[in-house]
């Protein structure tokens, strides 16, 4: 990166617009920054004390997200277990962990050494791919940049076929399509077996959610936290909940992830070959607030860098379907909190607000204007 840039968008007394226009220019992100040598963090990362500190009680010593054990589910006895944790999960955390997923080590490896090899090869290569624009395969940092009080210590490469419901291999980087292809398919098979679960968790018949085609769309985020400076200042990626029907996500050990849990933030722990899974706000919705979509950030940190592998089944944005809270999960009691929707509209709605805001409102009935 251009010193005369870096220093453009570290100074104190130029326009915020500008310095996000700085930053934006060098298609370099967070890594660029970092590779530039700085020490001090720019501006536009900085976040105020509350946000960094969440303004809750962060000692969880004692609180562990829910870790699940998905072996022998062709046991009754194990699967009616499986069932029951997976239930206990999504309504109370809406997030938990899975071991004995049937994801081999050498996969997750694999994926998490070509995130390496993708963000660290020549920034050329990057800037080729580099975007703030909705594409198919695109790199940035911050897809709300300009929409965000402060930017996020992170870049992305995104792959995606929720668009259309198809993808082009051929448009995936060569430095890391076999990884993505290779892990694609066992996240597919995995995301059957775990709609299959939730379906049978809510009550349903175990093909329920597969036949909402909860399964169709997807959109793969490949994170990238370099080293920061001073990570008391900001964070990898704020507090936000996921655009998705359900979410798989694969990181490294060197942990960050952080969930809401009442007032509380707990740390995901990293596990050797755990894979963490969470209910995103389509589930959320057409539960009708059953399974839970809650906040989660990423802290960000002195050591690095941390990657990890998202995996977000969203529906196909192209698609006519129309969703509403599933008519067994709702009553005279238990009343619809959700209007009807399109993935389309669902989607136009996310890209018109930044990461950090409440989404769902937008969806709620308003039931005093119904009344009246």
């Amino acid at each position: 990166m251009d010193t005369n840039v870096s220093a453009e968008i570290q100074r104190d007394d130029s326009d915020r617009e500008e310095q996000l226009k700085a930053f934006d220019n060098t298609k370099a992100g967070t890594k660029g920054l970092v590779d530039s040598g700085i020490d001090t963090l720019p501006n536009i990362f900085i976040r105020s004390l509350d946000e960094v500190s969440g303004n809750c009680n962060i000692h969880t010593a004692n609180l562990r997200v829910p870790l699940i054990d998905l072996s022998g589910l062709e046991k009754d006895e194990n699967r009616n277990r499986i069932i029951e944790e997976i239930r206990y999960a999504s309504e109370k955390w809406g997030f938990f962990q899975v071991i004995n997923h049937g994801i081999p080590f050498d996969v997750l490896d694999k994926m998490l050494k070509g995130i390496h090899m993708f963000h660290d090869q020549d920034s050329k290569v990057k800037k080729e791919l580099y975007s703030q624009e909705r594409k198919q395969v695109v790199y940035n940092s911050n897809y709300d940049l300009y929409k965000s009080k402060a930017a996020n210590w992170s870049g992305s490469l995104v792959v995606n076929q929720f668009y259309t419901g198809h993808l082009d291999s051929e448009m995936i980087p060569p430095i890391c399509r076999d990884a993505i292809l290779d892990h694609t398919k066992h996240v597919l098979n995995l995301g059957t077996i775990l709609l299959e679960l939730l379906s049978l968790a809510l009550g349903l018949r175990p093909d329920y959610l597969k036949e909402m085609e909860c399964d169709k769309g997807w959109v793969y985020l490949w994170h990238y936290y370099p080293p920061c400076p001073q990570p008391e200042l900001t964070l990898g990626i704020a507090k936000h909940c996921d655009s998705s029907f359900l979410t798989v996500l694969l990181q490294d050990q060197i942990g960050g992830l952080q969930v809401r849990y009442g007032d509380q933030w707990v740390d995901v722990q990293p596990i050797p070959g755990a894979l963490v899974i969470n209910i995103g706000d389509l589930l959320q919705m057409i539960s009708n607030d059953r399974f839970r979509s809650v906040w989660h950030r990423v802290r960000a940190n002195r050591v690095g860098p941390r990657v990890s592998a998202a995996f977000l089944f969203t529906g196909v944005t192209t698609s006519q379907k129309v969703y509403a809270p599933i008519k067994d999960l709702i009553s005279e009691e238990n009343p619809p909190i959700y209007r009807e929707f399109t993935i389309g509209e669902f989607f136009v709605n996310f890209f018109s607000r930044s990461l950090v805001e409440d989404r769902n409102k937008y969806f709620m009935i308003d039931y005093s204007e119904v009344r009246n």
